[in-house]
């Protein structure tokens, strides 16, 4: 391997050093007393170089075994979350390798609950606006836990009911409004309640589309609509009283013909 004959050249340089050395102080003529000092305090420097560098490859395996036993821990915390099945591990993979894919792993997931988070505060908002328009409870789902996938979609088709509930209510409520506008003109009535001056508002979005609401609009359209047709009947009554008057009377045509426009 490469890094057995890097390491064979380390020595190799090391060797070469010492003999190096020896023969510089052969050649100044330093007793073999002082040589034998000298070596040793080669190799005390050399040993020193070495050891610190073992202690931060030991170090550094350390940190490395720390961070992959807190990224299980943390691994069992988000499975748990996030309601998945425990998270299985390449066994026969380096110590690097093995806490690059749990780092990653833990990010990964860390992402998806915070998603998951984000999108059940979305859903909250809209079915709480919802709510206040319709009248209706809040969805029951745990605020306390990360949501389940199939949470969150049982959550989004409830909101979309909700939606759809209101726009149907919405069309009834414009439909209605528009009606019962022009029978209280027709009737030259003025909205005398609360309720009514509510529904002929111009700030359609403002009034509350409630189920008891909309059965309320409804009474009210159903009301005026009977009040119609009850003055028509009256109308019809009076008309022919009139008519049968102008025959006994023997109201000229002319007469008639002005007086019918009323």
């Amino acid at each position: 391997a490469l890094s057995e004959v890097l390491a064979a050249e380390a020595v190799s340089c090391l060797n070469r050093a010492m003999a190096a050395l020896r023969n510089i102080w052969e050649e100044i003529g330093i007793p073999e007393e002082q040589r034998l000092e000298r070596t040793d305090v080669v190799r005390k420097h050399i040993k020193s170089l070495l050891d610190m560098m073992v202690a931060e490859e030991e170090s550094l395996k350390e940190r490395l075994l720390k961070s992959i036993a807190v990224c299980r821990k943390e691994l069992d915390t988000l499975c748990r979350e996030l309601q998945l099945g425990p998270f299985e591990t390449e066994e026969d993979s380096t110590i690097l390798q093995m806490e690059k894919n749990l780092r990653t792993c833990v990010e990964v997931l860390q992402k998806q609950k915070r998603d998951r988070k984000q999108e059940l505060k979305a859903l909250q908002e809209q079915d709480r606006a919802l709510c206040d328009i319709l009248c209706t409870a809040l969805f029951s789902i745990d605020t306390a836990s990360v949501p389940s996938l199939e949470d969150l979609d049982r959550y989004r088709r409830h909101v979309a009911s909700l939606n759809t509930l209101k726009e149907q209510r919405r069309e009834e409520f414009v439909a209605n409004k528009r009606q019962i506008i022009l029978l209280m003109e027709e009737l030259d009535h003025t909205p005398d309640t609360s309720f009514e001056r509510d529904v002929v508002c111009e700030d359609e979005e403002a009034f509350c589309l409630s189920k008891d609401n909309i059965v309320a609009l409804q009474n009210l359209l159903q009301q005026l609509e009977a009040r119609r047709a009850l003055n028509e009947a009256v109308c019809a009554e009076l008309r022919a009283r009139i008519a049968a008057l102008w025959e006994r009377l023997q109201i000229p045509r002319e007469e008639r013909e002005s007086s019918a426009v009323h």
